[in-house]
Parts: C-alpha cells; sequence; structure tokens
C-alpha cells in the first residue's frame, strides 16, 4: 500500500498511513467469530503511550468499541489491550519476561511494523527500513530496553 507514496502527515494531523477504522473493523470481524465460538475476550496489541496518532488505536476508542460490540451481539464481551500504557521498551520487557531470550528473537525474526514493506534487512530490533515512523519506533523502543540495562543479552 506504501510501496509508491512518500510517508507524511496529512493537514488533520494524521499520517497519510492511517487506513480509518482498521481497527474497528478487525475488531468487529474478530466480535463476530467470537460470538459464533461461544468466546468472550478479544485481545489487540495497540499502544496509546507510543503510536502515530492513530484515532482507532486509542484508549477510548476501544472502550466505545466494547461497549458496542458488546450491544450488538447481546453478550458481554470484553476488549484486552494489555500494551496500551506500555512504551516500546516496556513492552521488549514484558517480552523478555515472559518467553525469555526466545521470544525476543521470534519478535525480531518473525514480527514486522515497517510502513516501508522492507524485509530484507534484519536490525537487532527486527526486519524493517530503520527509517519510516513505524521503524524508528521500533528502533528506539528496542535501543532503550537494552539501555535500561534490564537485558543485557542478544538472542
Amino acid at each position: 500500500m506504501t510501496e509508491s507514496m512518500t510517508i507524511a502527515m496529512q493537514e488533520d494531523g494524521l499520517p497519510n498511513t492511517f487506513v480509518p477504522g482498521r481497527n474497528l473493523l478487525f475488531f468487529t470481524l474478530a466480535g463476530a467469530l467470537a460470538y459464533r465460538r461461544g468466546l468472550d475476550t478479544l485481545v489487540g496489541g495497540m499502544s496509546e503511550t507510543d503510536y502515530s496518532g492513530y484515532p482507532d488505536c486509542r484508549d477510548n476508542t476501544l472502550k466505545a468499541l466494547q461497549v458496542a460490540l458488546s450491544l450488538g451481539i447481546e453478550r458481554p464481551l470484553t476488549v484486552e489491550t494489555p500494551l496500551m500504557w506500555l512504551d516500546k521498551a516496556d513492552t521488549w520487557e514484558l517480552a523478555h519476561q515472559l518467553g525469555s531470550d526466545a521470544l525476543v528473537k521470534l519478535i525480531q525474526e518473525d514480527s514486522h511494523t515497517c510502513y516501508e514493506n522492507e524485509r530484507e534487512t534484519l536490525h537487532d530490533w527486527g526486519y524493517g527500513c530503520g527509517q519510516c515512523p513505524a521503524c524508528e519506533l521500533r528502533a528506539r523502543g528496542y535501543t532503550d530496553w537494552q539501555a535500561q540495562g534490564e537485558a543485557t543479552r542478544h538472542p
């Protein structure tokens, strides 16, 4: 989607990478599936602490969505966002606490956030161009986590 365009801020203060309602759509589909399977909890990895300003990543948006989904399926449905108030350094630390070096390595090698879709260059923090806002945020979080001394090993 962004391969042929420059990432820039729009007049409304949002980056041109913003896809209106993307997370709302994903959670709506997940809510319908959860209903069919008898599940009552959805989990999302968005964070309001260090995000790109996307409205559908905000805590208030997701709380409102939880209410709307619960009303729409006529049963309680919880939307959990365990990373909502964690910055990227805290997220790296949580991953290390939960899964040690193995989980950190999995995130580095098997997850991807680069807006430029660069999947050839592996950095300490994972694959990406290293220059787009998502890569800069992820790299800074990883560097901050390492600097905190909470993790001194490389997986």
